[in-house]
């Protein structure tokens, strides 16, 4: 298996809404995470954590699945799942540069109309969670959806590793996105929102998006959805009440391990 081209390691399963749009739903991975190498493959619950990424987006339902990564290790552990994954080059600053590439090799066509991009060390993420953030692209003014919570925990209000959400109510569980930040922000009385990071482009946005330069805002916050929004390009947020964590440390992993095993 080579980079750059399209692996048929499994069932790429067809969309079953396109009422509204018709979501393709990627997950990058890559082997060479800094605080926790090999990620991917760390064993939760008895299966690699891409795996239960993979079956959790499957299992939201919104469209078809894929793995994007450039290690052929992590595709054949979505194989043996009985999932479909794609190669990709090595090279990529960023997942949404890696899916962008996915989405171009998987349907080069634009068949898919929405690139859904799920991170890989979500083990935990609720279905519906992934579901929800499709939801705001029903207003065609909306180029990019994300998901945020309400912060409930007194140390995420000021710790810098939880980005804050910051956007105007325009309607039930809605957000229009005015500011990321690692900031305890808005000042004053009030919830404050954890964003997650799990976004749905609209096709047209995310080739856009990743043609953008790296924005001032963006490099000072080290947000990468800072650079949409200094773009003028408008971002909406879905509130739901699932509070997922990235693992991205052997603290979130052991904490992932006992939460999916509990379940099991």
């Amino acid at each position: 298996m080579t980079s750059g081209q399209a692996v048929a390691t499994g069932p790429l399963l067809p969309s079953r809404s396109r009422a509204l749009v018709n979501p393709l739903v990627l997950i990058p991975a890559r082997m060479q995470a800094t605080r926790l190498p090999g990620k991917p493959l760390a064993l939760i619950a008895g299966e690699p954590m891409i795996v239960q990424v993979w079956r959790r987006a499957v299992e939201a339902g919104i469209g078809a699945v894929a793995v994007a990564t450039d290690a052929p290790e992590v595709a054949e552990a979505v194989t043996r799942a009985g999932g479909h994954a794609v190669l990709t080059r090595a090279d990529h600053p960023s997942g949404s540069d890696r899916i962008a590439e996915a989405a171009g090799l998987i349907d080069p066509h634009g068949r898919h109309d929405v690139v859904v991009n799920v991170q890989g060390d979500f083990p935990t993420i609720a279905p519906a969670s992934i579901a929800a953030v499709t939801g705001p692209l029903a207003d065609p003014a909306v180029d990019i959806a994300t998901l945020a919570f309400a912060i409930t925990l007194e140390e995420e209000r000021t710790h810098p590793d939880i980005v804050k959400a910051i956007g105007t109510e325009i309607g039930p569980n809605r957000l229009r996105a005015l500011y990321f930040t690692r900031a305890t922000a808005p000042w004053g009385e009030g919830p404050l929102f954890h964003h997650v990071g799990l976004y749905a482009y609209r096709r047209q946005a995310l080739a856009r998006f990743i043609a953008l330069p790296p924005s001032p805002l963006e490099r000072r916050e080290r947000l990468e959805q800072l650079r949409a929004l200094e773009a003028g390009m408008r971002i909406d947020i879905a509130l739901i009440e699932d509070q997922p964590f990235g693992v991205d440390n052997p603290h979130g992993l052991a904490r992932a391990r006992r939460l999916l095993e509990a379940q099991a």
